[in-house]
C-alpha cells in the first residue's frame, strides 16, 4: 500500500492516531456544519494552515496540497457562482478546501498501519451486526492511499496529451479509467497472493 506519511517530530506527529482522527474529525465536521460568513470561513482556512504548521509542514507543502485541489476548487467556485452567487460560492469552496486539507495533514502525520489500526478501534461496535471492522478499515485507508496513485494517472495523462498537441477535454476521462482499473486489479491480485483479500 502506498503511504503518503512524512515522517516528523511535531506534536501531531506524536499524536495517537485515534486521538488525531476524533480530532481531526470534529474538526471537520464544525467547519462543514457551522454556519459560516466569508470571515469565518476564511478563519477555518486560516486556522488549518496553522495545524499544517503545526505539523512542521510549511506554506510549500500546504500549497502542493491546494494545487492538487485546484479542480475541485475551480469547478466548485464556477459552479457556486452561477447558482448561488459570490459570497455563497466563496464560503462553500473555502469551507470544502479545508476540509479536504484536513483530511491531508491526517495523511501526512499518520502512518497507514496506524491509521488502520484506529479505524479498525472505532468500528469494532458493528462486529455486533456482522461487520467485520478490519476489512472496513483496510478499504477507507486503501481508498486513502490510492488516491495520490490516480492524480499521479491524471498528470500523466494531461502531459501526454498536450505533448501530442491534443486538446484536454472529456477524452482523458477514458485512459484515467483504463489505467485505474488496470492498477486496481494489480492491487487486487498483490492482496489476494498476500491473503489479505
Amino acid at each position: 500500500m502506498i503511504s503518503l506519511y512524512r515522517p516528523g517530530g511535531s506534536v501531531i506527529h506524536r499524536m495517537p492516531a485515534g486521538a488525531k482522527l476524533a480530532v481531526m474529525a470534529a474538526l471537520a465536521l464544525a467547519i462543514s456544519l457551522w454556519p459560516h460568513t466569508p470571515l469565518t470561513a476564511v478563519a477555518a482556512l486560516v486556522l488549518v494552515i496553522g495545524l499544517f504548521a503545526l505539523g512542521g509542514f510549511g506554506p510549500r507543502e500546504w500549497l502542493r496540497q491546494v494545487w492538487a485541489l485546484r479542480w475541485i476548487v475551480a469547478f466548485m467556485a464556477v459552479t457556486q457562482l452561477v447558482f448561488l452567487g459570490p459570497t455563497p460560492a466563496l464560503v462553500n469552496t473555502v469551507r470544502v478546501a479545508s476540509v479536504v486539507l484536513l483530511a491531508a495533514l491526517l495523511t501526512l502525520t499518520t502512518r497507514t498501519d496506524e491509521l488502520l489500526a484506529a479505524l479498525e478501534r472505532l468500528l469494532r461496535p458493528l462486529s455486533r451486526f456482522g461487520a467485520d471492522p478490519w476489512r472496513i478499515a483496510f478499504t477507507l485507508s486503501l481508498t486513502i492511499a490510492l488516491v495520490p496513485v490516480v492524480a499521479d494517472f491524471a498528470r500523466r495523462i494531461r502531459e501526454a496529451q498536450r505533448a501530442r498537441g491534443v486538446r484536454l477535454g472529456f477524452r482523458a476521462v477514458l485512459p484515467l479509467l483504463v489505467m485505474s482499473l488496470r492498477h486496481a486489479d494489480g492491487v487486487a491480485d498483490a492482496l489476494t497472493a498476500r491473503g489479505a483479500a
